[in-house]
Formats: C-alpha cells, structure tokens, sequence
C-alpha cells in the first residue's frame, strides 16, 4: 500500500469457542479459500454489516473439532489475506489471572508472552528470511476502536493487557498459573500465537478482545478451571461480544482510509534480510499471496 493510497476496509473476525456466526449479516455466504499453505479451519462466510465487506472465520472450525496446537495458522491468516482482509478482531477465551479482570470482563490486549513450543510460527522459511517488529504485537488503532465501542455499549473492557500464549491443550498446572502472575501477564489463553504475528507477517491490522471465562487455577476462592466453567461463561458473554462484533465492524469499516497509523501494513517494508539473488523461486510464489506488495 502507497503512502497516497486509500483502500475499502474489509473487517476480519476470528471466533473463537463458542463463537461461530456474525448476527445480521446480510448476502452473507460460505465460501472455500485455498491457500499456498493448505486449507484454513473452515470455510469463510463472506457478507456486509451496515454496508462494511467482512469475513468471519471460525477459528477451530464449526463445532469446535480442531485443537489449538493442530490449527493452521498460516493457511487461516493467508486465506484471510487473500479473501481482501485490512483488520483482523480476534475474540478468544481466556483465563484471568489477575483479581482485578473477574470472569466476564473482556480485555483488550496490548502485548503477548508467546510460550508455546509446537507450531509453525513464520510464512518466511529456507529460501526468503524476514525479521518482522513485534515490538508492539497489536494494532494500537483498532484496539482504541474496540474500547471506544464497548464503553459506548456499556460493556466493561479493559484496555491493554498482558496475554501469556499456552501450549495446551491442557490447562495450566498451579505452580505455571502462579508463575505468570508474578510475571504480570493478565490473562491466559491458547490461539493467539502465532496468529497474531502471522496477520503482522501478511501487513494485516489485527487486534484481540481476550474475554475471561474463568481465574485458571491460582484463586483459592474460585473453582478451578474447566471445560464446563469455559462454556457457561462464554455463552454468558456471547451477547456482549456479539453486541461488539456488530458494532465495530461499521466503526472500521464505515469509510475508505489511508496508512494505518500504527504502521501494520508497512510491517515488511524493511524486514526481508535474503538477497534477491539468493531468494527461492519456489518460496517467493507462496509467498506472493501474503506478501506481493514487497516482493
């Protein structure tokens, strides 16, 4: 994108457990996208919310059948770049781990602690390496929309948060949910690495609403965590994030824009380190679909 560029924003929304569906979608349709990297979760429902193009993706797919370290991220982010996706809002479930972020609260997130170990983390591989800035992981401009819209919904949402990416599938033992206490991380969860820093990698604004289901398992005065508790929560905040979905999809959406001011679709402009010379023929295909407008 050129400095005098405008584009349409097209709004993307990753749904996480219990979310699978856009309320009041209109010419809303399933639709599958492949990409260079494999099939994403699911099929793409493409539509418009007060006008505004969007695309939901269910992020474990509908009903929930593929675990977090399973997912594939890369083909999820690629085939939201690919289907014309400017913004990404990623909703997830997450543990709190501070007293002051109760069960129901939904934060939006400023920095991760990436702790898993068992997943493919970079598009950029053998043949074309790139060093992207996660100095700050998340789009500070969507972020301040998303908190704009929920206190204008009444909705309590904490704005910037520390969200510490789990392997899992288990949940946390006691001795780790203590640990990333004192570590002042607030909240606990496990799909949002390497979602986020993929979305950088493809120079997509991503932001993430992390709603606490739950105090994982370092409260002495809660029940520690489980499915069920997850479950019972989420359906709980599923009206308040649905109310949010459909109110900041018009918020991003409702005008043309220019450069992201928080320099997200710029993130590649100086992060690619191969020579021309040296670069793979083969990696550079794939990665045209994510990353044409540097190479």
């Amino acid at each position: 994108m050129s400095e005098n560029e405008v584009v349409e924003p097209v709004i993307g929304l990753v749904g996480g457990s219990g979310l699978y569906d856009i309320d009041g979608l209109e010419d809303k349709e399933w639709r599958t996208v492949e990409t260079p990297w494999g099939m994403p979760s699911d099929q793409l429902l493409f539509g418009r919310l007060d006008g505004v193009k969007c695309v939901f993706l269910p992020r474990h797919g509908r009903g929930h059948p593929i675990p977090p370290s399973r997912l594939n991220y890369k083909a999820n982010i690629a085939a939201l770049k690919i289907s014309g996706v400017t913004d990404i809002v990623s909703l997830s479930a997450v543990g709190s781990l501070k007293e002051e972020l109760p069960p129901g609260r939904f934060v939006i997130i400023d920095q991760f602690i990436d702790r898993t170990i068992a997943r493919d983390k970079s598009f950029f591989d053998t043949g074309c390496v790139a060093h992207i800035s996660m100095a700050d992981p998340l789009c500070n401009r969507v972020g301040d929309v998303l908190k704009a819209e929920a206190d204008k919904l009444g909705i309590e949402a904490t704005r910037k948060g520390t969200y510490l990416v789990m392997e899992g599938p288990q949940f946390s033992t006691r001795a780790e949910s203590e640990l990333y206490r004192t570590w002042g991380c607030s909240v606990i969860g496990m799909t949002n690495m390497p979602e986020a820093s993929l979305a950088r990698e493809a120079e997509i604004c991503y932001a993430t609403v992390a709603m606490v289901t739950d105090y994982d398992c370092w409260h002495t005065e809660h029940d520690n965590v489980t499915v069920e508790s997850v479950v019972k929560t989420m359906q709980a905040n599923s009206a308040k994030a649905k109310a949010l979905v459909k109110a900041v999809i018009p918020a991003l959406g409702g005008k043309k824009r220019g450069l992201c001011s928080a320099g997200c679709d710029r993130a590649l402009e100086y992060a690619l380190i191969t020579a021309p010379d040296a670069r793979d023929p083969e990696m550079m295909g794939k990665l045209k679909s994510i990353a044409g407008r540097v190479i």
